[in-house]
């Protein structure tokens, strides 16, 4: 069982970063941008990870996991800025094995 994933993260200024992700932790990717520090503080998680608000929106670069969003998920984004069909809330993205690989970039600020 694998303890660590692979992700990888471009930032809003375009740098990407390769970073471990633990499997064991019941994180999501809202959550690893925050522990990485990969966006301003206050700028990514403002609700907290309740799929309330769109900041920690990102941009999904590969297949590894489905666009398919929950209903929450949907209904946020409907009234999101930058949205795009690849759209997904980072919070909405529970790290576990099948993630790794993912490649994100993380939306501009709304």
């Amino acid at each position: 069982m694998l303890q660590d994933v692979t992700v990888y993260i471009t930032d809003r200024n375009g740098v990407r970063h390769e970073v471990q992700a633990p499997t064991d932790m019941n994180m999501n990717i809202m959550e690893l941008i925050r522990a990485y520090e990969l966006a301003e503080e206050g700028t990514v998680g403002v609700c907290g990870g309740m799929a309330m608000c769109a900041s920690c929106q990102c941009y999904v670069l590969n297949d590894v996991i489905s666009l398919e969003r929950n209903p929450d998920e949907e209904a946020m984004l409907w009234e999101a800025y930058h949205v795009k069909d690849n759209s997904r809330l980072g919070c909405q993205i529970p790290i576990t094995e099948d993630i790794n690989g993912l490649e994100i970039e993380i939306a501009p600020e709304q």
